[in-house]
Order: structure tokens, then C-alpha cells, then sequence
């Protein structure tokens, strides 16, 4: 999995607009935006990388630009990413997509972009919670793109000035590994129980993880706090850890599968993956979304400024935000950006959202503004550590 080792943040239900302002140029960013829009097209989910597509043109130059998009932080269970990845290499046939660092934080991400910056290996695009996307907007790291598609995705599943845009959101959820612990809680408040002692695992530090972000801001939620409110949340997690019950926050797909960490607190697009490797094992899980409190959201992808391989970047971006893309998303059970052209263009059967979370849980859910998610890092900056890291 993914996050600081399952993986990051954000915030679902389409309600808020996301309005963040880009760094550099304003004519070069212009320019860019202008030039990507015109090279890209609509897309068929039965088109083949040929003459009949759109983005051929593209395709083409990312052949002569090295055939080649250097990802980061994919791991192949979250949000069916291993689907995908298949997806773009059978669609677009010599272009490879390797991932670096499956398992990497958001954080992580944009620290690889920075220290890697200059070099063949450095990555081409990113997958990032909102926060460490506002930073990376803030730091000048990204290429504006405009994707063909932008029309079909809501303001505030997007940046203002194109430099990123999010191609998937969920919600978190509770897994449990039931041959280890038969008795699966189904809220917060059943987290405190003794008999959970040393079972629950947060996924990674917060302070850096978007999913860890995720679960203390749903935490402070389900404690009468609020996305202006983060604070019951880290108080939430101080009393889970001086109970005993919160064990390690280094959740990988092993460590579910072998019990270490048989409770987890992850997005609900990382889990039905796990759920079959769980299955396939011979264990059992089970999946509950807490009952006292509802906390969804997205991560945003972008072309990453004067990286090798600017053309496969878009390319890949392209081929994400796609019909096929965005099928591959639904089936991972994750809710695509362009669920609504999904549906008006009758794609999306009742089949293919049997993985994904109740249409009444999604619609409770608000993005957060980057003022909140600002606020929020802010005081788990200064409390996150005596709180809870290091008490």
C-alpha cells in the first residue's frame, strides 16, 4: 500500500471549489496551458494508440522523447494502480512507466522531485495529496497542462491555473484482518475497546502522510471537531496510544497479510485489492466505513516542471483522466473525477460500482479549502509530536 506505507490525503464530495494560485511565469504558464490543450483530443475507450487517435500526435512524441514516464508512490493496490498501469502500456505499445518508491508518502513524492531534480531518474509526474500539492504549486514544481478532458471535471476536483488536477477520490474506511480479530470495530469510538490493544495501525505520520492526514482529521470529526478543527482528532490519537491500542504506522500490504497490523485505517479505493490478497491467503476482512464520522478525498496528478520525459508526463496524464483510465479507477473502487460523463455516456454499469462506497456516505463528504488543510498542518506541526509522536 502507500502512504507512509498506505498512503495519503485529501477530501471527496464535489461542494467546495479548490482555488490555488500557481507560481512562475503567467505568459510562460499561458503558453503551456495553450499548447497542451490544443495537442490533446477527446477520447474512445475502444481507441488503440493509432492513427484513429487523438493524442497520437502525442504518443508519437513521447516515443521521440525518450518512450519513457518515470512514476512514483503507485503501489498496485491503491486505487487498482497495477490496472492501469497495464492499461497505458497495452494502449501506448514502447512506452514504459516504471514506478520508484511504490510505498512513499506524499511528502516523499515532492522531496524525490527536488532532490532528483536535473537527473534521468527524476520523476515526471507525481500523485499527491491536496496539501503537498498547494507546496509544490507554492515551490514552482509543476507544468501547467490542460487536459483534453478538462471540461468533464468539476472546479473542485482541479487547480485554477491547471497545475495539477485529481483523477480519483474516496473515503476513508476501517479494514480488519477478521481471522485475527473476529470482532471488527465500525467507528472511532470502538478503536478505544481494550481488546484492540496494539491492533490498530494509523497509516504513517500525519504530519506527512495524506491517508494518516485523512484519518485525524475524520478522527477529530467523530469527536465533535470539524475541518476548522483538527485538534480532537490529535487528541483522539494521544488517547488511542496511552491506551496501548495504537500499534505501528508502517502498514504495507505485508503487514496486514501477516497480522502485524490487523486493523487499518485507509482509503476505501486501497482496499478491495487487499481484500483479494486477503482472501486469496485464505484469511478474511472486512471493511467498515465509521459510523461516526465520514472523511473522503482526492489526490491530484501533474507534469512535473523540466522533467526528462515532458511528453510521456502528458501522455500519462491523458491516459489517466481517460475513459479508460477512469474505468480502471471504479474498478480499484475508487470514484473517478469524470464519473458524471462516465454516466452520461453510459459507461458505468451497477456491476462496476460494487466496490465503491454508498452514494449517501460520498455526498457527507466537503473538500476541505486550502485555508483548512493549511490551518490543519499547521497544528499538527506544533502538536502532532508532544501529543503523540513522542509522548
Amino acid at each position: 500500500m502507500r502512504s507512509q506505507r498506505l498512503r495519503r490525503v485529501a477530501a471527496v464530495a464535489i461542494t467546495t471549489a479548490l482555488v490555488l494560485s500557481a507560481c512562475g511565469d503567467d505568459e510562460k504558464d499561458a503558453d503551456a496551458t495553450t499548447t497542451s490543450a490544443a495537442t490533446a483530443g477527446s477520447d474512445d475507450p475502444t481507441t488503440t494508440a493509432g492513427d484513429a487517435d487523438p493524442l497520437a500526435g502525442l504518443y508519437q512524441e513521447c516515443l521521440d522523447n525518450g518512450a519513457k514516464v518515470n512514476l512514483i508512490a503507485l503501489p498496485d493496490e491503491w486505487a487498482n494502480y497495477q490496472g492501469i498501469l497495464a492499461s497505458f502500456r497495452d494502449k501506448y505499445p514502447g512506452v514504459e512507466n516504471p514506478v520508484a518508491s511504490p510505498d512513499a508518502s506524499s511528502k516523499e513524492e515532492m522531496e524525490a522531485v527536488q532532490t532528483l531534480s536535473g537527473q534521468d531518474d527524476m520523476p515526471d509526474n507525481v500523485d499527491v495529496s491536496p496539501a503537498i500539492a498547494q507546496e509544490m504549486v507554492d515551490a514552482g514544481l509543476f507544468e501547467p497542462y490542460v487536459l483534453s478532458t478538462d471540461s468533464e471535471i468539476p472546479d473542485g476536483l482541479k487547480d485554477a491555473d491547471s497545475n495539477w488536477t485529481a483523477a480519483y477520490y474516496g473515503i476513508m474506511a476501517i479494514l480488519t484482518n477478521t481471522t485475527i480479530v473476529p470482532n471488527a470495530p465500525t467507528s472511532f469510538a470502538d478503536l478505544m475497546k481494550p481488546e484492540y490493544k496494539g491492533l490498530v495501525a494509523l497509516n504513517g505520520d500525519p504530519r506527512e502522510s495524506g491517508a494518516a492526514f485523512a484519518a485525524v482529521m475524520n478522527a477529530s470529526i467523530a469527536n465533535g471537531g470539524s475541518a476548522d478543527d483538527i485538534l480532537p482528532g490529535i487528541e483522539y490519537f494521544a488517547e488511542l496510544k496511552k491506551s496501548g491500542n495504537l500499534g505501528g504506522t508502517d502498514v504495507t500490504k505485508e503487514t496486514v497479510l501477516s497480522g502485524e497490523t490487523p486493523i487499518a485505517l485507509d482509503w476505501s479505493y486501497n482496499l478491495p485489492g487487499l481484500q483479494a490478497d486477503l482472501e486469496a491467503a485464505g484469511l478474511t476482512v472486512e471493511v467498515n466505513f465509521p459510523s461516526d464520522g465520514v472523511y473522503g478525498g482526492f489526490y491530484g496528478q501533474g507534469v512535473i516542471k523540466d522533467s526528462p520525459h515532458q511528453a510521456c508526463s502528458q501522455l500519462w496524464l491523458e491516459h489517466i483522466f481517460s475513459n479508460e483510465g477512469a474505468l480502471g479507477y471504479l474498478e480499484g473502487g475508487a470514484v473517478p473525477a469524470r464519473i458524471e460523463a462516465l454516466n452520461e455516456a453510459g459507461l458505468v454499469t451497477d456491476e462496476m460500482k460494487v466496490n465503491l462506497p454508498p452514494d449517501e456516505l460520498i455526498s457527507q463528504v466537503a473538500f476541505l479549502t486550502p485555508a483548512q488543510i493549511a490551518a490543519a498542518k499547521g497544528v499538527l506541526a506544533e502538536q502532532w509530536g508532544p501529543m503523540v509522536a513522542d509522548a
